[in-house]
């Protein structure tokens, strides 16, 4: 179960030191162009993905303090089950180190620190950090793993 924390871990810091450099580097400035469709900005997020209820009146940021909280609790429940199920492992350490990182910026400073911002043909993508690319990508390998039906697991497992 180590090596898992251990990654989840990596995803936090990685995430942090990223958000760090983003104020840094991007506070009171305009969006900087990066490519024609990625631009590097500062937003910072009071809600959920998407900035879903960002505009409610603050009691969020308790909800979804606990509601990270509560999955994290139950990933490492799940990572002690599993840890031999390589990818189920893999997408729950994930998952834990993006919810972690996220809830560190919404106990510190209330919001959670976005920066990269992709668009196309006039639409843009929310903006969003490192632990929201580990929780998508966590969340696309469980289902994957679900797909494959444990598949994968399961041959860990012999």
């Amino acid at each position: 179960m180590w090596r898992w924390l251990l990654l989840s871990g990596v995803v936090v810091a990685l995430d942090q030191v990223s958000k760090y450099v983003a104020v840094a580097a991007l506070a009171d400035k305009p969006p900087l162009e990066v490519t024609s469709f990625f631009n590097l900005l500062l937003v910072y997020n009071r809600g959920a993905a998407f900035s879903f209820l960002a505009g409610a009146g603050g009691w969020q940021r308790e909800l979804f303090t606990g509601i990270a909280l509560v999955a994290s609790a139950w990933i490492i429940y799940l990572l002690r089950r599993h840890s031999q199920q390589t990818l189920f492992s893999l997408a729950l350490a994930l998952v834990l180190g993006g919810a972690i990182g996220n809830v560190i910026d919404r106990l510190m400073i209330g919001a959670v620190v976005d920066f990269l911002d992709f668009h196309a043909l006039g639409w843009h993508w929310p903006a969003f950090n490192v632990a929201d690319s580990a929780i998508t990508c966590g969340a696309a390998l469980l289902i994957w793993d679900g797909l494959c039906d444990g598949s994968a697991a399961k041959s860990d497992n012999k």
